[in-house]
């Protein structure tokens, strides 16, 4: 996640509208309704229509443009072309639905930083900000809506861990000698070592959280393609509550699914009880999700309470440098400190049961 670069709304819709011209082969490439949101921390991110004259008549399409941040970073090595190799692969050699990505750009020379171009699809997003559990669209759902939601959005999570990643994901694969954990803890303690300079806030705890992920890692019971932020704020589902879209791929790696799925609990619980707010009625707290997720992949997550930990911790690496760069920002010091400290207030519960 990044804090996105403040970009000239008309001068990059005169710079995309160039570049996609080219791309296209016409030149009556028309980019309106271009908009630059202030939310969100992944990439620089415009939303944008286009219309121009194809071999077969006029054509319209939706596109966001996702650019690799080029000022502040939260991650040590930013890569919006793996993001894009990442959708382009699933779209290719699975059944796992993403978005169309029709147009990559790996040099720096329009935007300052690689970028990609992908298809806007149709539907809508849980949100993060405010929390989706607060108030929102999902909040007026019925429960049993909010049932159907989560529920599909586990059969998407499950559906992806059961891949054989081996044939077309071989980009994924660890160093020759190193197992999927092993080079994931290996990527996790270079980037505490990056980020040290941030964890100013329950630092020990954050410590003493690399230390037990190391000295406790389980034994890997199966391996695929871990998401690396698997939770329903990164879907997209349709009217119909359907899964239209999976999306933000910037941290997949391989591994054991147990990853993915301690993610996918504490960022619900970041979203709700650590709050200080229960969870929508219908929406499975902690043991039912993990029981429905062990029935849809047809075997037991071992070592769960190890995941949660693991999770929590990289999410505190996440918001504590995140903290430091809102600060910057201008927000608040005790608003943004907030956005850590509640972190690592889960990741000290989460150490401490595990350690039980």
């Amino acid at each position: 996640m990044t804090v996105a670069t403040r970009r000239a709304v008309e001068e990059t819709g005169r710079l995309l509208t160039g570049w996609l011209a080219q791309r296209l082969a016409a030149d009556d490439v028309v980019v309106s309704d271009l908009t630059l949101p202030d939310a969100g921390f992944s990439n620089e991110t415009a939303f944008c229509e286009v219309d121009w004259t194809g071999p077969a008549g006029p054509e319209h399409r939706s596109y966001v443009l996702r650019i690799q941040p080029t000022a502040h970073q939260l991650f040590v090595e930013p890569n919006a072309l793996f993001q894009a190799r990442m959708m382009q692969t699933l779209a290719t050699e699975t059944d796992i639905p993403v978005p169309p990505v029709p147009f990559v750009e790996p040099t720096a020379e329009l935007f300052g930083a690689p970028f990609y171009v992908m298809e806007r699809v149709p539907g809508r997003i849980p949100p993060d900000v405010p929390s989706w559990h607060r108030r929102g669209w999902v909040a007026d759902l019925a429960p049993a809506q909010r049932r159907e939601l989560y529920d599909n959005g586990l059969v998407a999570l499950a559906r992806l861990h059961a891949v054989d990643w081996r044939p077309g994901f071989a980009f994924l694969a660890p160093a020759v000698g190193r197992d999927p954990l092993s080079a994931y803890l290996d990527r996790l303690t270079a980037w505490f070592t990056w980020a040290q300079a941030d964890v100013v806030h329950d630092a020990d705890v954050v410590t003493a959280a690399l230390e037990y992920v190391h000295r406790a890692r389980p034994a890997i019971e199966g391996e695929g393609i871990v998401w690396g932020d698997a939770r329903p704020g990164n879907i997209i589902f349709g009217d119909d509550l359907s899964v239209a879209a999976l999306i933000d791929w910037e941290t997949t790696t391989v591994g054991p699914p147990g990853i993915d799925l301690g993610w996918w609990l504490v960022f619900e619980d970041y979203l709700s009880e650590a709050q200080g707010r229960p969870r929508l009625e219908g929406v499975p707290g902690r043991d039912a999700t993990i029981a429905r997720y062990e029935e849809l992949a047809g075997r037991p997550v071992r070592g769960i309470a190890y995941y949660e930990v693991l999770a929590a911790l990289v999410l505190s690496l996440i918001t504590s440098r995140l903290t430091r760069l809102l600060i910057e920002g201008g927000l608040a010091q005790n608003v943004a400190t907030e956005y850590t400290t509640r972190v690592t207030g889960m990741l000290r519960d989460r150490l401490a049961r595990a350690e039980r």
